[in-house]
């Protein structure tokens, strides 16, 4: 008998989602990365058909004390977990509760890693979950009119959640919980109705990319430079790859969910290949090209010139001021900042500790002003009234001078002894902004001093070996990249040193302090410089830092920077629209 065919319904396709178990989790953890932090707090909610079928909670108590900031973050104290049970007797638990149920999290990669890595360490078997992130699902769902961004308490505003996320795992979960459900009540009005198209729809590949995958078929397999470019000939987007084949292919597939870069690919016709000698000079050319062609869909490095500059400018009573040029004018510069306030900030952490002038008018020893309330307070020797002569104030200009170029101990000496007493007297916010701006300044004078290390020589050439054998070679002249080859494997390198530095560019050098490059190419050639294994072949003069430099003191006032960076992961800080 033959069989007979039977339309099947939606049901049948795949699990539909009324009928799908969800345990929603979160977690509270003793850091930002798995392999050096622990979880300290479980919660979990079980729900099937928008009805809650059970909850689960339990803090957890670590093998090491509980950081403090992370106690304030959480209010999850070293007292609280010392009667709880460790994670060998926790994550059990909790995979019993979640066993054969979809994981939902917010942020899904955050704590299903953690999850993983203890299961790793008690030598569990991680279960098969199939995971849904509503962090992601919401990138997909909403737009920017309906929520500004994709934190758990944005989202569980704009869903009216009945829980407040305030960073308790069992709180988040259930909150998590609201906005799983209001996610999905907007996927069924567009036919989303089983968790496997739940499931792509949070990786889901637009038409756009699936028909213009061709595009990446005529870049070679090789370090380089790519461009997507319009019909008008306007280049979209610039991007270096050690295999730019590969990598031009990742964005037609589900694994680029960067919102504009979707966008990106839907507006682009062509895709331009630029092959290069080595990866440094695919990462070089990568800049340049941003920089001059300046692609609306990069977001970095489009605007080198607009780079903010402390200038110590040259007159009898100099003073600091902002400017947006280094000019071979004999003034000391530091910078470039990135914003405007950033300069700001190192500026006033000099202002703090020298008692150098800050009124914007011209002085001279026989044009004199008036005083200002700075005079008054302490803060300036008032060499407008004449109260300070010419030689000594050259004092002051010699201290900041000294900052910018060699060792600024006795800055960081004075501003670390105000800090100190800001402390001794509970003005705790006072000294905090205070260090942060003495930090600001120490790792500018830092990077600026690098910088004009190398911009000074007048060629230098480099060498690295190849993982596949043979030599990468770079002629670098006054801290810019001049020359890119790479010598054969077996082959003697020397003679393509010589034909190298015979045929590399002609580097005029630029104004003090500056590189003949922008300095976000000098900081990437001193990167491979100072990478493991690359050798120096040849260097015109000398290539020293002052001693003591800038850097020397970067760790010892950094330390509420690295509190902060510590501290970041666990914030809730999930944009809208993924960041690179």
């Amino acid at each position: 008998m033959a069989p007979v065919a039977v339309q099947g319904t939606i049901d049948e396709i795949g699990v539909p989602l009324v009928a799908t178990t969800f345990v929603v989790v979160d977690l509270e953890t003793t850091g930002g990365a798995p392999d050096t932090a622990e979880i300290t707090e479980i919660g979990a909610v079980k729900v099937r058909g928008g009805e809650v079928l059970g909850e689960f909670g339990t803090l957890v108590r670590p093998s090491t004390a509980i950081p403090p900031f992370i106690a304030v973050l959480t209010g999850i104290t070293d007292a609280m977990v010392a009667g709880a049970p460790p994670i060998t007797s926790a994550l059990p638990a909790f995979l019993e509760f979640a066993r054969g149920s979809v994981l939902v999290a917010h942020n899904a990669p955050f704590d299903v890693g953690f999850l993983r890595a203890a299961c790793a360490t008690t030598g569990t078997a991680w279960p098969a979950f199939q995971v849904l992130d509503t962090a992601r699902l919401a990138r997909r769902v909403l737009s920017r009119d309906e929520a500004s961004d994709c934190k758990l308490s944005t989202l569980a505003r704009l869903f009216r959640s009945s829980t407040t996320p305030n960073h308790r795992a069992l709180a988040d979960a259930r909150a998590t919980v609201d906005v799983l459900h209001g996610l999905i009540e907007r996927l069924g009005n567009v036919g989303v109705h089983t968790v496997e198209e739940l499931s792509l729809w949070q990786s889901k590949v637009t038409a756009a990319q699936r028909d213009k995958r061709h595009l990446a078929e005529q870049l070679p397999r090789a370090p380089g430079v790519y461009m997507f470019t319009a019909d008008d000939g306007e280049v979209l987007y610039v991007g270096k790859s050690k295999d730019m084949r590969t990598r031009v292919r990742n964005y037609f597939t589900a694994s680029e969910t960067r919102a504009r870069m979707t966008e990106m690919v839907a507006v682009a016709t062509s895709v331009t290949g630029i092959p290069c000698a080595t990866p440094l000079e695919a990462e070089v050319r990568e800049l340049r090209l941003i920089g001059e062609r300046k692609p609306r869909y990069n977001r970095r490095s489009r605007f080198p010139e607009r780079g903010s500059w402390i200038k110590l400018t040259v007159e009898p009573f100099p003073r600091l001021s902002l400017v947006h040029r280094v000019r071979d004018d004999g003034g000391s510069y530091l910078g470039p900042f990135g914003s405007r306030r950033t300069a700001e900030a190192a500026m006033a952490a000099v202002h703090e500790a020298v008692p150098i002038r800050q009124c914007t008018q011209r002085l001279s020893p026989k044009r004199l002003g008036s005083a200002c309330v700075l005079a008054d307070l302490g803060r300036c020797g008032a060499p407008c009234v004449g109260a300070e002569s010419v030689e000594t104030y050259a004092a002051h200009v010699e201290l900041v001078r000294q900052v910018f170029r060699s060792d600024p101990g006795p800055v960081v000496d004075r501003l670390l002894e105000r800090i100190d007493a800001l402390a001794q007297h509970e003005r705790y916010e006072d000294a905090a902004v205070r260090r942060d701006r003495l930090a600001t300044l120490v790792r500018s004078a830092a990077r600026v001093q690098r910088m004009a290390a190398l911009a000074a020589i007048a060629q230098l050439v480099a060498a690295r070996r190849r993982e596949a054998g043979g030599w990468e070679l770079h002629v670098i002249r006054y801290g810019r990249l001049a020359g890119a080859e790479c010598s054969p494997p077996g082959a003697d390198p020397r003679p393509y040193v010589d034909a190298l530095v015979a045929t590399a560019e002609t580097v005029e050098p630029a104004p003090a302090p500056l590189p003949a490059a922008t300095a976000e190419e000098a900081e990437c050639l001193l990167r491979w410089l100072e990478t493991p294994g690359t050798r120096l072949v040849q260097v015109d003069g000398s290539w020293t830092l002052p001693q003591p430099a800038a850097a020397s003191y970067v760790a010892r006032v950094d330390v509420g920077a690295a509190d902060r960076v510590a501290a970041a992961p666990l914030a809730d800080r999930r944009p809208l629209r993924p960041r690179r």
